[in-house]
């Protein structure tokens, strides 16, 4: 069967928003040029927005400089913050502290990032842009030179042992003459493009957390709409980083989540499981209480800072958004930054086809980076993060040594260390008594997954690859006892005994909603996460 192909200028893989904004701005300035803009946004979810999951307080810096009509443009930007609160849990007590300025967030909305999107892709389609859902990008395209020259999609029809069934379509070649890769956090191009073009200096190692996350329409009485609190502590130990999230916004809706930084070393921790214990606090639960969860989902985030982006680019393309790492940490937000570099991206592509088409890497990208608000802003906020691997309250001292008397400017830069490396073996470690949910304010994590309404095609090549399928159980099981069947929040992993009665890992790719965590805190390094068939995925509602 004959490979398809198309052409364009621009090719974005990814329609969130960093790839959204990197599209919408190069079209600005094709129009401003009098030039038609030749572009396409490859999304790999059913939908755009499908698979989009954030808090979300959003920062409108970013939307200002690039649609500043976007009020009268109906963009779904409804509640203003009106409230912050920072609270520090124990196990019966919620103690208040001094907000941090960077979590103070006067000006800030509070949003759906995934309506947020959708609304993005409709300006984008406005301007004549081509955005095609459900085309995962899977495979990278090279010349003799090795430049990126485009993308394939993915092919349709495959089983899973790989042979085409009788609806097989193989992928489209979209070639470029640019590639903006934006997929977001642990993108599996960009994985790839890190490594093929050492882009990550050795000491630029990236550091995630993983966000759950659930909607919930709570009594009206319970609501108070634009309040943001976040709190830290219980139920966590005081060595491993993380803490919640609970926005108040819409109608009596409650976005609430926690995020566990991925660099925790007891093999036993279950994030989900901390999450559902969290609600169960006597400051939570009041405001769960004879509520609805509506919606469910889980994502990894960027939490490396400043010093762990990559170099930007490479002949052909470059990352943008989370591909590259924009998040800040300690102020909670990232998709403002992920936005400007799309934008700046863009420019850069747009004045080098203008100038010099001939010129295949366009380093003035990274430059532009380093001369705009992103740098400022990441900068001093670098070394937060990384002193809180000494503990709760020595990450809180350093922090506010860090923002109060050095205000970010600290002759030092803390470095980072992979969070695949922090796990202890099982036998130094005590397991932990989850308690079981009761149904009402925590469920088990199929109920959650339901909520995700995720779905795959059933008979398809399975897009969780286990290098060598059997460190799974001599290494896995036997010195970390599993720890893939607790660090999912989605019930992928499972071991269970075949009729020998030997345990072997199972596999249940059915219910993934493409978190990436296993590609992430895999101790071994054993999973790689490749994109399904078109479409596959969570469908988040609101999220």
């Amino acid at each position: 069967m004959t490979q398809e192909s198309m052409h364009y200028d621009l090719v974005i893989v990814g329609a969130g928003p960093a790839g959204l904004s990197a599209a919408i701005r190069y079209a600005q300035l094709c129009r401003e040029a009098n030039q038609e803009p030749r572009i396409c946004v490859l999304e790999k979810g059913a939908t755009v927005g499908a698979h989009i999951i954030s808090g979300a307080v959003f920062e409108v810096r970013a939307l200002n400089e690039l649609l500043p009509d976007w009020r009268t443009l109906n963009a779904p930007i409804e509640t203003a913050v009106t409230q912050d609160e920072f609270l520090l849990l124990t196990t019966k007590r919620a103690w208040s502290l001094p907000t941090p300025p960077q979590m103070k967030n006067h000006g800030n909305y509070i949003i759906s990032l995934e309506l947020l999107c959708q609304w993005l892709g409709q300006q984008a389609e406005n301007l004549g842009i081509e955005i095609y859902p459900g085309f995962p990008a899977a495979e990278i395209l090279f010349n003799e030179k090795n430049e990126v020259i485009g993308v394939a999609t993915g092919s349709l029809g495959k089983d899973k042992n790989g042979e085409p069934k009788a609806n097989f379509q193989p992928g489209m070649h979209i070639f470029a003459k640019q590639t903006l890769f934006a997929e977001g956090c642990r993108g599996s191009l960009s994985k790839q493009l890190i490594e093929r073009f050492a882009l990550r200096a050795p000491k630029q190692i990236q550091t995630y957390g993983l966000g759950i996350k659930e909607i919930w329409e709570i009594k009206p009485e319970n609501h108070q709409l634009g309040k943001v609190t976040h709190t830290i502590g219980w139920p966590l130990d005081n060595q491993t980083y993380g803490g919640s999230f609970i926005y108040h916004w819409g109608k009596n809706l409650l976005s609430i989540g926690f995020v566990v930084g991925l660099d925790y070393s007891n093999p036993y921790l279950d994030p989900y499981q901390e999450f559902q214990r969290f609600k169960h606090h006597p400051h939570i639960a009041s405001m769960l209480t004879d509520g609805q969860c509506i919606s469910y989902g889980a994502r990894a985030i960027n939490e490396g800072g400043w010093q762990s982006i990559p170099k930007l680019t490479f002949p052909g393309g470059m990352l943008i958004g989370c591909s590259a790492g924009f998040l800040n940490v300690p102020k909670i937000k990232g998709s403002h930054t992920a936005m400007k570099s799309g934008m700046l991206a863009a420019e850069s592509v747009f004045e080098n086809l203008k100038i010099d088409p001939s010129t295949k890497e366009i380093s003035h990208y990274q430059q532009r980076i380093q001369k705009s608000w992103i740098k400022k802003e990441l900068y001093t906020a670098r070394n937060i993060r990384p002193a809180f691997r000494a503990g709760l309250w020595a990450g809180l001292t350093y922090a506010a040594l860090d923002t109060y008397i050095f205000r970010g400017r600290a002759p030092w830069t803390f470095s980072h260390h992979a969070d695949h490396n922090a796990l202890k073996l099982a036998k130094n470690c005590q397991p932990i008594n989850y308690p079981k949910p009761d149904g009402k304010i925590s469920f088990d994590k199929m109920t959650s997954v339901s909520r995700t309404n995720v779905f795959h095609e059933e008979n398809q090549v399975v897009h969780l690859v286990l290098k060598d399928p059997s460190v799974a159980i001599k290494i896995n099981w036997q010195q970390y006892a599993g720890p893939e069947q607790r660090y999912c929040p989605a019930g992928v992993y499972e071991f269970v005994e075949d009729e020998h009665h030997q345990k072997r890992l199972q596999i249940n790719a059915q219910n993934c909603i493409h978190c990436k965590t296993c590609d992430i805190k895999d101790p071994t390094q054993n999973i790689t996460w490749i994109p399904p068939e078109g479409g596959g995925g969570p469908n988040y509602s609101n999220m």
